[in-house]
Parts: C-alpha cells; sequence; structure tokens
C-alpha cells in the first residue's frame, strides 16, 4: 500500500520536526566518534535542581490519574510562580497542564475555530501543526530592520485578505525562537489595537519567558487580558525539557476554548506524568533556591548570547543582539558573492558546506523558519556546553560578582570553539 492511500491528502508532504531530526542525526554522528560543533538544538544546558530530583523520587509511586488540567497543587504552584514574576493573578481553574507545551499548542490549534497567523521567522513546529489539524495557515513575514518582530503595520497588511475567517489566532513567541528578540510592553500594546480591532486572539508562546537579559519580561496578559492564551512551562528555566510538562493559561473570556483543549486532553493523554507534577510542584515552592538556581543560569545564557553575537556581528555576519532565551538568528548575506562563485546559492546548501568543512551544525532559515531557501540565514543556539560546569563556576563566584570576561573561553569552552570555528569559516570565504 502506498503513502497517497494510507495517509491523508493534506499530509502527502508532511515530515519529521526539522529541528528533532537534525538533533538525531547529530547525537548518531557524535556517538560514532566525530567532533562536531553542535549548533541545532536548543535544550537546557543546565542540570536539574536537586530539590526538583530528590522531589521526583519522593513521589515516584504516584502512579494514579490525576485530572486532566492538572493536580490542584502544582496549578496553585504555577499561579503564585506568575505572581511573583508578571505581577498578574491567573486563576488555577484557567491553568491546563499538559505534556509538554508543544502538545498544548496542538490542541489548541485544532480546536481553534478560525484561520491561524504565524510569523516568519517561526520555531519549526507552528506551521507543521496547522498543517497537521487541516487549518489555514497564514504568514506574516518580518524583517531583520524591525529586529524581526511583527508589527502593527504588517498585521494590517494581511488583514486586507476578505477570505479570513471571522477569529484569527496569532502565535507570537516572546522571547523569540529562532531570532532570539522580544517585545517590549509598549511593542505588545500597539499590537494589541490591532488585534482586538480584527477579532484576532494571540498564543503567547511565553516558554523562554523567564530568560530574559537585562529587561524585565512583559506577560501578554498585561496588555491584553481578555485575548490571549499564555502558553509555556519550565523546560527551558528550570531544565527539564524531557520530563514533559507544560501549561496554558486561559483567561475568563475564553473559557469555550479552555474546555475544548481540556477535552482534547482526556481523549487523548488523560494527564501529564502524576509523579513529575508533584515534583514540580515542590520545586517552584522552593521559591529562594530557584530564584538563585534562574539567576545563575540567566546570567550565563546571555553572557553566552553576547559573546556569540560580538564575534559573529564582528566579522561581518548580520544579526540582532539576543534580549533572551538561548538564539540567535545570524545572516550570512555578506558572503553571497563568495559562495555563489562555488555554486552556493541556498542557506542548505551553505550549511551543508559549513558542516562538511568545518563540523559545523546549524540550520538554515529556510524553508524550516519560514524563510526563503535563497536567504542565508540560520538558526543559532548557543548551548553547546557543559552547563553543570559552568553553574559551579557561577556559584563560586556568587551573584554579587559579575561573570569574568574569559568566562566563555574557560567554561564554556565547546561555545567558544564553535563560534571561532564559524568567523574562521567567514574570513576564509572572505578571502577567497
Amino acid at each position: 500500500m502506498s503513502k497517497v492511500e494510507l495517509v491523508r491528502s493534506h499530509l502527502q508532504d508532511f515530515g519529521m520536526a526539522a529541528n528533532v531530526i537534525l538533533n538525531q542525526n547529530i547525537k548518531k554522528q557524535i556517538k560514532a566518534g566525530k567532533s562536531v560543533h553542535a549548533f541545532g538544538f536548543g535544550q537546557s544546558p543546565f542540570p536539574v535542581m536537586e530539590e526538583a530530583i530528590e522531589a521526583l523520587r519522593e513521589h515516584a509511586e504516584e502512579n494514579e490519574y490525576v485530572p486532566v488540567a492538572g493536580i490542584p497543587l502544582l496549578r496553585q504552584a504555577i499561579s503564585d510562580f506568575h505572581f511573583r514574576y508578571d505581577k498578574i493573578r491567573f486563576s488555577p481553574d484557567n491553568i491546563i497542564v499538559g505534556p509538554g507545551s508543544k502538545e498544548l499548542i496542538y490542541a489548541l490549534v485544532n480546536v481553534f475555530g478560525g484561520d491561524i497567523l504565524v510569523i516568519s521567522p517561526s520555531w519549526t513546529t507552528y506551521k507543521p501543526q496547522t498543517q497537521l489539524a487541516n487549518q489555514r495557515c497564514v504568514v506574516l513575514n518580518t524583517t531583520a530592520e524591525d529586529e524581526w518582530r511583527v508589527t502593527p503595520e504588517i498585521v494590517e497588511k494581511a488583514m486586507e485578505d476578505k477570505t479570513l475567517s471571522k477569529y484569527k489566532l496569532l502565535i507570537l513567541c516572546n522571547p523569540d525562537n529562532p531570532t532570539g528578540t522580544h517585545y517590549t510592553e509598549e511593542h505588545l500594546a500597539d499590537l494589541t489595537e490591532v488585534f482586538r480591532k480584527h477579532n484576532i486572539l494571540v498564543l503567547s508562546d511565553e516558554i523562554y519567558g523567564r530568560l530574559c537579559f537585562n529587561h524585565k519580561h512583559v506577560c501578554m496578559s498585561k496588555v491584553y487580558p481578555e485575548g490571549a492564551v499564555i502558553s509555556t512551562g519550565l523546560s527551558k528555566c528550570a531544565s527539564v525539557g524531557g520530563w514533559r510538562v507544560g501549561y496554558h493559561v486561559f483567561p475568563d473570556e475564553l473559557k469555550t476554548l479552555k474546555d475544548a483543549v481540556e477535552c482534547v486532553g482526556s481523549n487523548t493523554n488523560s494527564c501529564a506524568c502524576t509523579p513529575v507534577q508533584y515534583a514540580l510542584a515542590k520545586m517552584l515552592n522552593c521559591e529562594e533556591k530557584f530564584d538563585q538556581y534562574l539567576n545563575h543560569t540567566t546570567r550565563i545564557m546571555a553572557k553566552a548570547g553576547d559573546y556569540a553575537y560580538k564575534e559573529l556581528t564582528a566579522a561581518g555576519v548580520e544579526a540582532v543582539k539576543p534580549y533572551g532565551g538561548y538564539y540567535l538568528f545570524p545572516d550570512f548575506g555578506i558572503l553571497k558573492p563568495a559562495l555563489a562563485k562555488r555554486g552556493i546559492t541556498t542557506g542548505n546548501k551553505m550549511c551543508e558546506a559549513m558542516f562538511k568543512e568545518k563540523s559545523i551544525v546549524l540550520m538554515a532559515g529556510g524553508p524550516a523558519f519560514l524563510r526563503p531557501e535563497s536567504e542565508l540565514t540560520t538558526r543559532l543556539c548557543y548551548v553547546n556546553f557543559d552547563g553543570k560546569k559552568a553553574l559551579q563556576k557561577s556559584r563560586e563566584i556568587g551573584l554579587d560578582k559579575p561573570l569574568p570576561e574569559d568566562f566563555i573561553k574557560e567554561q564554556c569552552s565547546p561555545l567558544y570553539h564553535g563560534i571561532q570555528a564559524i568567523v574562521s569559516w567567514v574570513l576564509e570565504q572572505k578571502e577567497d
């Protein structure tokens, strides 16, 4: 039997998530003994807090099915957590805990009765999820001049399409994957005026919201309380990606959507992992230790992002300085003439050359991140270092002192050498 016979027609060209398949392939090569500079996958490099690990041991015997929306203890801890950090009091009844925010995003996209708006550049999974749900997807193209932010003007232009549904759902990532950009309260307030005008709801993916550098994260619910669904979790800020627990927060006005997503959970995953829920609730209640952990890990990531940005831009590569998270979105457009002489005219071909010649792993901006194939943008994840070692050194230094200038070279050497390999490759292309 052929794929045409077995798979629904709108999924004939559907494939694995590009970042996941790349990570799997690179792991195989590393296991086989190949040395690579791996910048392709965004996973926290830091160890899990000991308090969370101990709590998981304590609750390992918890084997019952719990409420689809999550145990009350965890939902209350999440509510308290956001009140401490965002000064917004979310009702625990409006929180749905699931097996990762990725699963919850798909559930929401699946039940939503309108068109889905995604931003270019975009995380590799947003658009494929709309395809999987057989939803209409409209791509909003941003520019480096606006630091890859969607603007009111871009949204207004898209709304000129009279075939759009009455209600739209825009997926917004803040801080952003893959670009490292972010939205201030002013940016969000300006956008909200357009959202209200055109019946646009927002799925605000704030999974990197606790990992902001030198500024405070602004939760979308602060400026658009009636129309924003907050999608987040602890996989990035608490380094528990493999524990697979995320959550969504709905406003009272969108109870219909919240109930629909909860129904999806009851018919698919039943509940998030029970012992993990108890463990994370206990971890969140260790407020002082969690704050210290977050302060240490965030300043290390800020140092890593700043190092990568400064080195690459000094070599002529264009990029937006990262405001938070794990990512840069470098544009190697300066090399277009030189690479064209080598027959390299796409981002994927350029990444293949970088891997072949310097063992550098980057993901091209197009098509995975919804950029043109001819554009030489890439996503760079600056997390390829021993987070345990870096965290230990940061703790030895103390939060009352800044990290030294040589911190990346001495404590995050794989990142240091990987960035130097990219710089070396860029300079070689210029010389040719």
